[in-house]
């Protein structure tokens, strides 16, 4: 389905409707994890945005830089062309799908299933 935007250009949507519910489900299960990191003892969020909007916002903060992410693939999905933009959803979904699965893997064992290389 093409939309026309404010500015008239022409926006696809990306991927198809099950693409797109995979990335908001592993998004989510990503944000319900990230919050958690901030309230148990054992676990610490790395990426710096997330920490310095929590920082100023706390919780929301976490969430704030959630929808930032979630909005920058949307919004490069819509810019781009069919092919590329299912490639790059799905490679996002993958990325997500690590990520979540590392976080909660984390949260419930205590041991992440990627562990940082330190030589």
């Amino acid at each position: 389905m093409v939309n026309t935007g404010s500015f008239g250009i022409e926006l696809n949507r990306p991927g198809t409707a099950r693409l797109r519910a995979a990335f908001f489900s592993v998004w989510f299960v990503d944000l319900v994890a990230t919050v958690l990191f901030f309230t148990v003892p054992y676990a610490y969020e790395i990426n710096p945005v997330t920490v310095f909007l929590y920082d100023l916002f706390g919780i929301a903060g976490v969430v704030f830089a959630a929808l930032i992410y979630a909005s920058f693939v949307v919004l490069i999905g819509y810019v781009l062309s069919t092919p590329l933009d299912i490639a790059f959803v799905a490679t996002i979904v993958g990325m997500y799908a690590l990520f979540a699965s590392n976080n909660v893997v984390l949260l419930v064992s205590r041991e992440p299933l990627l562990a940082p290389i330190v030589p």
